[in-house]
């Protein structure tokens, strides 16, 4: 089979194409022909070797395609079904655990920029029906942590407005679970072309944050001064005072990304006098991936997708990742 294997110490100029034996199944596994992968920021970083991993390992945290074959034991999978990959293959529901969080594929254990996967059966659920891979190869980072910050974490009603940052994955996810849920949405870019994707896609209201520095008030405003009741926050440093600032009195910021750094200076008393939550957002559990295709599937959903590139064209598919150009997912075929 061929796999991309990552070598030490990073870099897209160490990603190398390979061939391998394929694995073989034992009991409690699934042996899975791997169709699609996508590219998340974990990956990226990843692969620039910013978190560490043991040399030569193969990346990718996303992963879909169709099982080949069950091990003994397995029951709640079939030849032929498609699947797609859990990001935490230990995290079977609940809140989190050390335990729980570890062996994260393409980082702590191989993951799916290969033709062939065996993993425990517990590693992947059903892929939604209808689903191509590629579409299903979207949900199981950038998907699931849209639905975690907002519906599990978030508890959206009809009615809430949602705030949600730019263009990447997981903020196009959260819109339109947000829209699924009944909500109203802003959004936020600071390009035009991408902010009348953003208004196509379904989204109540639009502020452009390099035309607008105040996007927070601005956000607020549109809500008549009461505030916003959500925001799904991936900037991180720079962009959360605005997100406090967006807030409505008990409103609720899902803090997911890092895109601008690791350390913020945060208003404590902005926090504590409006009793704004902020929830720390870790993707989710394999039953809230469930929950998740269940609601797609009721709804009809489909991810954004920008962009596919062949498996050996993967340090490409970083490269375009890199540039910021894309609206939706990048994402692998093998």
């Amino acid at each position: 089979m061929r796999s991309i294997r990552l070598r030490a110490p990073g870099g897209l100029d160490q990603l190398h194409l390979v061939e391998e034996d394929p694995p073989e199944p034992g009991p409690g596994d699934l042996l899975v022909r791997i169709r699609a992968s996508s590219l998340n920021f974990h990956d990226h970083m990843v692969v620039l070797g910013k978190i560490p991993c043991a040399g030569d390992r193969i990346p990718m945290t996303d992963g879909a395609g169709e099982v080949i074959a069950v091990g003994g034991g397995v029951d709640e999978f079939h030849p032929g079904q498609m699947v797609v990959s859990t990001f935490y293959p230990h995290w079977l529901g609940g809140e989190p655990t050390p335990a729980a969080k570890r062996d994260i594929p393409g980082e702590m254990v191989d993951g799916y920029a290969r033709e062939y996967a065996c993993m425990p059966a517990h590693a992947f659920t059903k892929a939604p029906t209808g689903y191509t891979p590629v579409e299903a190869a979207t949900l199981t980072c950038a998907g699931v942590t849209a639905w975690r910050g907002l519906v599990v974490a978030g508890q959206v009603r009809p009615g809430d407005t949602v705030l949600v940052l730019g263009t990447g994955a997981v903020s196009l996810f959260a819109l339109q679970f947000a829209k699924a849920a009944g909500a109203l949405v802003i959004a936020t870019s600071s390009s035009e072309e991408k902010l009348e994707k953003l208004k196509r896609l379904g989204a109540d209201a639009v502020i452009n944050h390099k035309a607008v520095p105040d996007w927070g008030r601005e956000a607020r405003d549109w809500t008549g001064g009461r505030g916003v009741d959500h925001v799904i926050e991936v900037g991180g440093p720079a962009t959360l005072a605005q997100s406090i600032a967006a807030c409505r009195t008990g409103g609720h910021i899902a803090l997911i990304g890092l895109l601008t750094g690791f350390v913020a200076e945060v208003s404590i008393p902005a926090l504590f006098s409006n009793q704004i939550r902020v929830s720390g957002i870790s993707v989710g559990s394999r039953a809230d991936q469930e929950d998740m295709i269940r609601a797609i599937e009721a709804n009809r959903l489909k991810p954004s997708i920008d962009r596919s590139f062949p498996l050996h064209g993967i340090a490409d598919a970083f490269r375009y990742y890199e540039s910021q150009r894309h609206f939706g997912k990048v994402c692998l075929e093998l």
